[in-house]
Parts: C-alpha cells; sequence; structure tokens
C-alpha cells in the first residue's frame, strides 16, 4: 500500500481525508473495522472507538531487557444493558474495535477527542511506527473525581498519520506486533 503524491497532498506531511479514503479501499486497509467509517473518517485524521475498557489492579515495570518487563494485570469493565459504563477516576487500558494496518511509509500520533479532555479524561499513547498492524490499547486516566460514563463504540481518539521522507527498511518488530488480533 503506497501514497503517491497528487496535488492536493504533497510527498510529506499529514494525510488528508481523500488521501485516508483512498487508503481505507486498500489492502489490506490503513484501518479496519470501524463501526461507523463515514463520521469516524475526520479532515486529517481517522477516529478510533472504545471496544473495552480495564482497571489497572496491579503494579507494572519496566527494566533495561525485555525480560524484565512486567505489564500490569487489568480488570475488565462491564459494559450495562444499553452499552454504557461508569469508569471511576483512576486509570484504564482501553482497547480499540478498530485494526491499523501501517505501510513502511507511514507513521501516526494520536490524541483524544477534545470532548473527552473537556470532561476530565485524558488518552496517553505511544507512536505508531511504521510496519505496525494490530488493534493497539492507550491508557485512559480519569481525571474527573466524580468519574466518566462512556458508551461501547464512542469514538474517543483521533489517529493522525504522517508520511515518512522515505519508508523504513524494516517496519516495527516489537512485542505488540499483531496485538488483539
Amino acid at each position: 500500500m503506497t501514497l503517491e503524491p497528487t496535488e492536493k497532498n504533497s510527498p510529506l506531511g499529514v494525510l488528508d481525508r481523500a488521501s485516508l479514503a483512498h487508503l481505507l479501499e486498500g489492502s489490506p486497509p490503513l484501518v479496519e473495522g470501524m463501526p461507523s467509517p463515514d463520521d469516524q473518517l475526520q479532515p486529517n485524521g481517522i477516529d478510533l472507538t472504545l471496544r473495552s475498557a480495564a482497571w489497572l489492579a496491579t503494579i507494572g515495570q519496566v527494566g533495561v531487557s525485555q525480560t524484565e518487563r512486567v505489564l500490569s494485570s487489568a480488570v475488565d469493565q462491564e459494559f450495562d444493558a444499553d452499552g454504557w459504563v461508569h469508569l471511576a477516576a483512576g486509570p484504564y487500558l482501553v482497547t480499540f474495535n478498530e485494526v491499523v494496518h501501517l505501510p513502511n511509509t507511514l507513521t501516526a500520533l494520536a490524541w483524544p477527542r477534545s470532548s473527552l479532555l473537556r470532561c476530565g479524561v485524558a488518552i496517553h499513547n505511544a507512536v505508531w511506527d511504521a510496519g505496525y498492524h494490530g488493534r493497539s490499547q492507550c491508557l485512559m486516566s480519569v481525571l474527573n473525581p466524580h468519574g466518566f460514563r462512556v458508551s461501547r463504540d464512542a469514538r474517543i481518539l483521533q489517529l493522525v498519520f504522517f508520511t515518512l521522507a522515505s519508508g523504513v527498511a524494516r517496519g516495527y518488530e516489537g512485542i505488540y506486533q499483531g496485538e488483539n488480533l
């Protein structure tokens, strides 16, 4: 999957809606499993939606070597019969519905949707490296002392895609490649 420069988009920079729409038609698509593609495709990115939220329940650790990594265990939070979950103040590992397939010519960064910020909720994430594919996870911090209610499939984060000056010879090969598939 490659993106050819056109008059509408420069070879470097943030991908626009038309470029993203084109890549969504690729094989594999840039992003698949979107509950509402028309609503999720934005002028400068693609909104990702909530599949699940899990409370971080234990200590984690990261050391110098990969063998010293211990991920925190997480307890899934249950949606009610209407598809909503109340999250108390604290840290949650959120999993998205969408599966991302980044070619070796793109990277992605993400930001929370502004409505979350206005509710006292932040999303923390890392870089989506060129060559990554999987169903990603992020840290959602509910900072509002009253908590936060969110529905299944709610749009909570916008993923913004950037072209690289040149494609990488070796894409992402870390332990999260193919995660949650």
